[in-house]
């Protein structure tokens, strides 16, 4: 489970991904519009794993996927739907929907049949 790597923008990010990934899929973030050095040091991380970017649908998103595309020519990059406010307010459904299009369902947990995907806190 270590040949891949998900870089996602913050860490309400990582947490809302946490949640319908494998524990040990390792999940990096840019903290914000990535400077050189945080760049270098996602690099690092990475290594030689194959990077998966998964940004918000947005003006910052897409300034972030061109940045990171220079450092990971080789990255698939994935992103939230128009609409969604971020990936931390994406339905877990549409999250999962997403990695599986990527083909990452070895990486997915998926919800026990007939359990709530998603709760109250994310009504939008």
């Amino acid at each position: 489970m270590d040949d891949i790597a998900i870089i996602v923008e913050g860490k309400n990010d990582r947490s809302r991904l946490r949640r319908v990934l494998a524990e040990e899929t390792p999940i990096f973030c840019t903290m914000g519009t990535p400077g050189v050095n945080q760049i270098e040091k996602l690099r690092r991380q990475v290594g030689d794993r194959q990077a998966y970017i998964f940004t918000d649908n947005d003006a910052s998103g897409k300034r972030i996927r061109g940045m990171l595309r220079e450092a990971f020519p080789d990255a698939e990059h994935i992103h939230t739907r128009r609409g969604y406010p971020g990936v931390e307010k994406t339905p877990e459904e549409y999250l999962i929907e997403q990695l599986e299009k990527a083909g990452l369902e070895e990486y997915i947990v998926y919800p026990a049949p007939g359990s709530a995907i998603w709760s109250k806190e994310d009504d939008f």
